[in-house]
């Protein structure tokens, strides 16, 4: 079954934008998975199709409706987990885009002007979800990175299984540096031990440099996952899986 993705939104005509080319556009084209946009203003009531009014308490901007918003998520509800793209939600992990992508699909909700009426939120089973700590126009951008993310986790869509097992934030660390030829390029030569052929010695050297990187970079990441910096390399997790064959 393809994995069903229904984006509730303002500005139907964004999509499936940059979804539409590369990784997930192929896995569009064949059917892997499958995008559908409601039009939220198809829900409003009054002849001025109306979504928005203004902020109780007062203040700047504007606010969606809730009962617009209950009639748009109503229609395409039917179990599939219902996110709501807000700067007020929960951070999106890689952890809860895998456990997404491995479901039968997902609906997204995205805001606009000041947000949603937070009733819609002890209305409906609807989860929060923020991509990161900056505000932007509207939900649609944050969809789309939504459903990158789950896409390129599909089976068959980045080609081998393992493709995405040492990528950043799967074992609590950034991945390890990457380099290419040439050698060495403006004085600058790849690591040795890249070039060695040591294949125990280089999973040790890009656990270390993720282990480095990490805690330099990204420290929450290190207290958040605790024991994430005393595992082994994923290279030598995966010698060992094939030795126990």
């Amino acid at each position: 079954m393809a994995f069903a993705a229904t984006v509730l939104t303002l500005y139907p005509e964004m999509f499936p934008g940059p979804l539409g080319v590369s990784l997930a556009g192929r896995a569009l084209g064949e059917g892997t998975w499958s995008l559908d946009t409601v039009q939220i203003r198809d829900f409003a009531t009054d002849k001025h199709r109306s979504v928005d009014d203004t902020p109780a308490g007062g203040g700047a901007g504007m606010v969606l409706k809730p009962d617009v918003l209950a009639a748009a998520v109503d229609r395409v509800a039917d179990g599939r987990p219902i996110l709501a793209l807000t700067p007020r939600g929960a951070p999106l992990s890689q952890q809860r885009v895998r456990e997404l992508a491995a479901g039968e699909g997902v609906i997204l909700l995205c805001g606009r002007f000041e947000g949603f009426d937070e009733r819609i939120f002890e209305a409906r089973s609807i989860e929060p979800v923020s991509i990161g700590d900056y505000v932007l126009s509207g939900g649609e951008l944050g969809a789309m990175v939504i459903l990158d993310a789950c896409v390129r986790l599909l089976p068959g869509v980045m080609g081998a299984a393992s493709s995405g097992e040492e990528e950043s934030f799967e074992a609590g660390l950034l991945e390890y540096p990457h380099y290419t030829r040439p050698v060495t390029w403006e004085g600058r030569t790849i690591p040795e031990v890249l070039r060695s052929g040591d294949h125990a010695k280089i999973a040790a050297w890009r656990h270390a440099r993720a282990i480095e990187d990490t805690r330099l970079r990204r420290p929450d990441l290190i207290e958040r996952h605790g024991g994430a910096s005393q595992a082994p390399p994923s290279g030598a997790q995966r010698e060992d899986r094939a030795s126990k064959k």
